[in-house]
């Protein structure tokens, strides 16, 4: 290990060059990196709403839909709009009541079914088909040519609507997320580090560790904005402890060593101590990669390979940098703001007991809180009513009760007579608005003959015929969930090959799928961290009571929501776990190493805890008001309630682990001790 450190130190110059250099295909990489705005598209392929949707835009060229609301526009208007709208390429479809009256007709010809559906308070609505996918890059370009070429009195709703929307927001705050996160960490570093110049370079070299990151996902293909607006943010908080170790380990061996020698046992040193925490948390993103939803697979991939990132530059670029600016480290030096918590370890050592009442007491009321914290899946409610698809959506909603469309895709040849009777099934459950068929329109007495040729075509084909069903129930809302699946019982009584796709189905596979996520995903990171943790530690005991007391603290973070009845995103119940575990178990694993060493050494199990806490507290500190500095700025600022939630829990998440390592873990170690020396390799001859 040594001789590695005095290769980096050697050739430092080099790699400072080298590092500079690959920054330009990193910046290209990033460039080239595509963003997807829509959940959605992370759910497995095998379901059967996802065929549907695959069906509606080979078949179809049906990719995606906008229902676009008329307020006072006449007849001749809305024809010649259509054509207006027809003239972008990737509309395959717009098509409105119009089409069917002509110019010349008055609307109050039309039954009074329809006019009831469809006309309200002078509004009227238009359905726009488009041949790409919800969130693919043509469809949004597709959204913002229509918002181009209507005026005020058109508003354009839909779930490609709301993507754009979140595209626009996020990429607005990308920026301003990643300055909080910065300046918040100087100033935590400014207080915790003995430099004014210390700060700035770690930063620089953790910023240097990010952009590698981001280029590489090139790689992937794409990610999800989510995994953009968190990934830096989560890197930087997770990765800067490694990045305070190898300063003062540097710092400590320069008292007795020229700088060159200091460098070279400081990366020796950092290596051997961030194997094992770097390791877990690496296995904790990864853990995500066990989602169903693959979203889990986007955060994690991107997060370990942050991690791996992380350790690699501090241990060859940060000591570089170090060792370069020497002299500015020196110049620059300051006395330690940071206190030596003193109190608090005797506390912790003093009231151990104490600790394990109040463990008791907390563990059961922060479980129950834990278990019963709401969450919502509905992705409008994560973004400001002022975005114009939202208020769209709002109006479709009080105006004509469109809320969840459904698009059932059923056998062309049944009778009309039995879609009819089939329909009329579906219009009597609960919260059905209306259903919209070829069938339907012919019993109006609207013959087949008068509706253009162009239309039936985009509506049936050799296979399926298309039946559009609004339902007035929130998306992802049990009401609506439990409609679709009675939706589903009766369509397969007429067609057993049917299969009904739209928002709605989707967000009931995304709910379904998200609870299942949410009880294995925190299971399997527990068990690979476990196992990662027996062969760090060396130990059966020991990674039982680390697991426990992040468990205990993960427990309490996702429990406050629930008592003060706040509902968070799906995807925050199902990742904060696995992160706060994988992000926040090294803060435990830094105190139970030097306390496993220092109980060989000799000691006393008191003596043991109170020089490890001792010698640790201040760098936990470090780490933890860093994690917590990196991301509560991003949570207070965002307007995207998904990411602010996000990283307004994982920020909680931090101060809640930190305490409770600082507290409880001493705690454990005192009351266990005798268990631990007993389970623990090497242990067995300390003396109690």
């Amino acid at each position: 290990m040594n001789k590695f450190g005095e290769f980096i130190c050697k050739h430092r110059k080099i790699i400072l060059v080298l590092s500079l250099i690959l920054l330009i295909p990193t910046i290209i990489g990033i460039k080239a990196t595509r963003i997807n705005y829509d959940i959605l598209v992370y759910l497995p392929d095998n379901i059967e709403t996802i065929k549907g949707e695959n069906i509606l835009s080979d078949e179809f060229n049906m990719g995606a839909f906008s229902t676009i609301v008329l307020d006072n526009m006449p007849t001749k208007e809305i024809l010649k709009l259509e054509d207006e709208i027809k003239k972008i390429d990737n509309v395959e479809m717009v098509v409105s009541t119009s089409d069917v009256l002509g110019a010349s007709v008055p609307v109050e010809m039309l039954p009074d079914e329809i006019q009831d559906k469809f006309y309200k308070e002078g509004s009227t609505i238009m359905l726009a088909t488009f041949k790409e996918g919800i969130s693919d890059d043509k469809t949004l370009e597709t959204i913002e040519n229509l918002r181009e070429i209507t005026d005020t009195r058109c508003k354009i709703g839909g779930m490609s609507a709301v993507v754009l929307d979140t595209r626009d927001l996020s990429n607005s705050e990308i920026v301003i997320y990643v300055l909080i996160a910065v300046i918040l960490c100087l100033v935590i570093l400014q207080i915790a580090l003995d430099s004014y110049i210390a700060p700035i370079l770690l930063l620089l070299n953790i910023g240097i560790a990010i952009l590698y990151n981001m280029g590489t996902n090139i790689f992937l293909g794409e990610i999800s904005y989510i995994t953009k607006a968190i990934s830096s943010v989560l890197q930087l908080g997770v990765t800067m402890d490694f990045a305070i170790f190898l300063y003062h380990s540097y710092m400590q061996e320069k008292e007795n060593n020229n700088n060159d020698d200091a460098m070279a046992k400081a990366i020796s040193k950092t290596l051997v101590s961030v194997v094992g925490s770097s390791l877990t948390t690496i296995a904790g993103f990864l853990a995500l990669c066990s989602m169903d939803l693959t979203l889990g697979k986007d955060i994690g991939i991107v997060m370990a390979k942050g991690v791996l990132f992380g350790v690699i530059c501090v241990i060859t670029i940060l000591p570089a940098m170090i060792l370069d600016c020497n002299s500015l480290i020196e110049k620059t030096k300051h006395k330690e703001i940071m206190p030596k918590f003193n109190t608090i370890k005797n506390f912790s050592i003093k009231h151990y007991k104490l600790t394990i009442i109040a463990f008791i007491i907390i563990l059961p009321i922060a479980y129950l809180g834990y278990k019963n914290t709401d969450v919502y899946y509905n992705l409008d409610k994560s973004l400001p009513d002022t975005l114009k698809s939202i208020s769209a959506n709002q109006e479709l909603k009080d105006k004509f009760n469109m809320v969840s469309t459904e698009i059932l895709l059923l056998d062309k040849n049944i009778p009309d007579s039995q879609v009819n009777e089939m329909l009329e099934k579906i219009e009597k459950l609960d919260g059905i608005e209306w259903c919209l068929s070829l069938s339907k329109v012919t019993q109006l007495g609207i013959p087949r003959e008068m509706i253009p040729s162009e239309i039936l075509d985009k509506v049936q084909n050799a296979r399926y015929q298309l039946i559009i069903i609004n339902s007035s129930y929130e998306m992802a809302t049990d009401e609506l969930n439990n409609q679709v699946d009675k939706v589903n019982e009766i369509i397969k009584q007429y067609d057993e090959n049917a299969i009904l796709a739209g928002e709605g189905p989707l967000m009931k596979d995304l709910v379904e799928i998200s609870d299942h996520d949410f009880k294995s995903v925190n299971t399997v990171s527990i068990a690979i961290i476990f196992i990662i943790m027996i062969i760090v530690l060396k130990s059966i005991s020991l990674p039982v009571i680390l697991i426990c007391v992040i468990e205990f603290a993960i427990f309490i973070n996702m429990g406050i929501p629930y008592y003060t009845k706040t509902i968070i995103p799906f995807i925050a119940s199902i990742v904060i776990g696995t992160i706060q575990l994988g992000a926040t178990i090294d803060y435990a694993i830094l105190i139970t190493t030097k306390y496993i060493a220092n109980r060989k050494d000799g000691m006393n199990k008191t003596e043991s805890i109170d020089l490890s806490l001792g010698t640790s507290i201040s760098s936990i500190a470090s780490s933890g008001l860093c994690f917590f500095g990196a991301t509560f700025g991003v949570g207070a600022y965002s307007k995207i309630e998904m990411i602010g939630s996000l990283c307004t829990l994982m920020s909680r998440g931090a101060i809640i682990s930190m305490i409770s390592v600082i507290l409880l873990l001493p705690a454990f170690l005192l009351l266990f001790d005798k268990l631990i020396c007993k389970t623990t390799i090497g242990m067995k001859e300390v003396k109690f």
